[in-house]
């Protein structure tokens, strides 16, 4: 297969510590000068596509300006989630001032890290993940790319492989992707990698002082490190009427199928609860042609993680959009014959309706666990910074707490990214490497045209310093506590968000009293470029 060989730059144009996308024929290419080596690779991330040049070079690391996914500037290797591929790299040559770029006729969009395979002669250990949610699956990929020879099993109720639970309550509602987008590995990727996955299979208890886990089908698999990945379980509503028909959770796939046949000829949709799976889905429904009616006990969405005034911008787009609130309110029954036909509220206020989502909240699913104490408040599982719960024992994601090196307060955080990333981290200790999860949170939501970035985490804060706008729906909001910045949000503001997010990592964050004074840095190229 013949390459082709392009001048794409001159060396004086790629400035160190910056990047640029050029492109040979079709061929798009992300330059990268790192210490004065230039590198070339593929200008996309390979997570959902976003264009890596308006994302963030820092260091020894590219940050997607999307959903702020990381790849090394040396070789292209995933370094963050949410993506899981590496980036295509391209063979650079300096001819005089000229940079030269040589692509093959075939450029992949991305490209599978190595893997070891399982190898009992070299390895004998059983290594098991139970569930298959994006943690699970991040921990089964890292195992094998940091070589573990061992089995690596993955046990899930679920008949289907680990997919995108994102999309659920958003492109999947609305009709844009296909069941078929949903996976994020296909079955030949397990197979080929030696990640064995028992579907439909239900454990019902995990007995951590004997590492063994009793099997639906009378086995008993005995493992030598058990990561515990199995997210959470939506919160129902306790009140009459509740086991009618047409009354649903949004949670897992089986929920969005069942969601999407009740709403193919339906009206009227009711969404109880103004969460972010609430709120998308209630969006979603909308944009497919459904009156939606969002009944809420808050006075605005969002308003303990976000604030009133945010959360106001977010409740004036949805009725911009035909969304209907009952804020200051709960249900109280559900009426019909069969199906759910109407919803009660407390003042006695009947809505009618064809179908319910209910997004009141979510509880850890650790109800299987024995030798473990669970935290009494939530009964999620306590870890150490090395998400570490017990002897060979480990929890990642929904259900797990752990210290937040920010505060070094015990916190459990419900985000998709997190969880992939607790999925890696894990399993480096797994592998008995003691890495500590010193990772910023992110979290995105996309409702209507409106779409949220959020970095860092505050559960409270003193006050909230506004960089913009929020009628253009174009600002960064800073949340203060005590003197420091503990998380921002934004929208419209993508690349400097993955900047703050960078900031947050390395412990670079202004001041409070900088922020004060306006803008805190510059972005020339990806380089972020601080104002003194």
């Amino acid at each position: 297969m013949s390459n082709t060989t392009a001048n794409v730059a001159k060396i004086q144009d790629v400035k160190d510590g910056e990047m640029q996308q050029v492109s040979v024929g079709k061929t798009k290419i992300l330059l990268v000068n790192i210490d004065g080596q230039i590198k070339a690779f593929g200008s996309n991330c390979t997570h959902y596509g976003a264009p890596l040049a308006e994302g963030i070079i820092s260091g020894d690391r590219i940050v997607c300006p999307w959903h702020n996914a990381c790849f090394s500037t040396k070789t292209g290797e995933l370094q963050q989630p949410p993506g899981l591929d590496n980036l295509p790299e391209y063979e650079v040559s300096i001819n005089g001032e000229n940079v030269m770029v040589s692509i093959p006729e075939e450029t992949p969009f991305e490209c599978t890290p190595p893997m070891a395979k399982h190898d009992p002669a070299v390895d004998s250990r059983v290594f098991v993940i139970l569930g298959t949610g994006v943690a699970g699956l991040n921990a089964a990929e890292t195992l094998r790319k940091e070589g573990f020879q061992g089995r690596v099993v993955m046990i899930t109720a679920s008949e289907k492989l680990p997919y995108d639970r994102t999309m659920l309550s958003k492109a999947y509602l609305q009709g844009e992707t296909s069941e078929n987008a949903l996976p994020l590995r296909s079955e030949e990727f397990y197979q080929e990698h030696d990640i064995e996955i028992l579907s439909n299979t239900r454990v019902t208890r995990v007995d951590a002082k004997t590492k063994s886990i009793p099997l639906t089908d009378s086995q008993t698999i005995e493992y030598d490190a058990l990561l515990l990945a199995t997210g959470c379980k939506a919160a129902k509503l306790d009140v009459p009427g509740a086991e009618l028909e047409n009354i649903f959770t949004l949670r897992d796939h089986q929920d969005a199928e069942k969601i999407v046949d009740a709403a193919e000829n339906a009206k009227n949709a009711v969404i109880i609860g103004s969460s972010f799976i609430g709120m998308e889905t209630a969006a979603s429904l909308t944009q497919a042609g459904l009156a939606v009616a969002v009944i809420s006990p808050e006075s605005v969405p969002f308003e303990k993680i976000l604030g009133t005034e945010i959360g106001e911008m977010f409740r004036k787009k949805h009725e911009d959009k035909g969304v209907c609130f009952q804020f200051g309110t709960k249900a109280t029954e559900f009426k019909g014959n069969g199906k759910v036909e109407a919803v009660v509220l407390e003042d006695g206020t009947t809505i009618d309706t064809d179908l319910v989502i209910v997004g009141i909240g979510v509880q850890p699913a650790t109800d299987y666990l024995e030798g473990i104490e669970l935290n009494s408040e939530d009964n999620s599982i306590p870890t150490n910074k090395f998400l570490q719960a017990g002897d060979g024992l480990y929890a990642a994601g929904d259900i797990a707490s752990f210290p937040y090196w920010k505060t070094g307060k015990s916190t459990r955080i419900e985000h998709w990214r997190l969880a992939a990333q607790h999925g890696r981290i894990a399993a480096h200790n797994m592998l008995g490497n003691s890495v500590p999860f010193v990772g910023i949170p992110f979290f995105w939501s996309g409702q209507f045209d409106l779409k949220l970035r959020y970095v860092g985490h505050a559960e409270e804060w003193d006050e909230i310093i506004f960089d913009g706008n929020l009628s253009e729906e174009k600002f960064i909001a800073y949340y203060i506590k005590d003197d420091r910045v503990l998380a921002a949000a934004g929208c419209n503001r993508d690349q400097e968000i993955a900047a703050i997010s960078e900031l947050m990592r390395l412990d670079r964050m202004p001041t409070v009293d900088k922020l004060r004074q306006g803008k805190i840095f510059q972005i020339n190229n990806g380089k972020i470029v601080m104002n003194d």
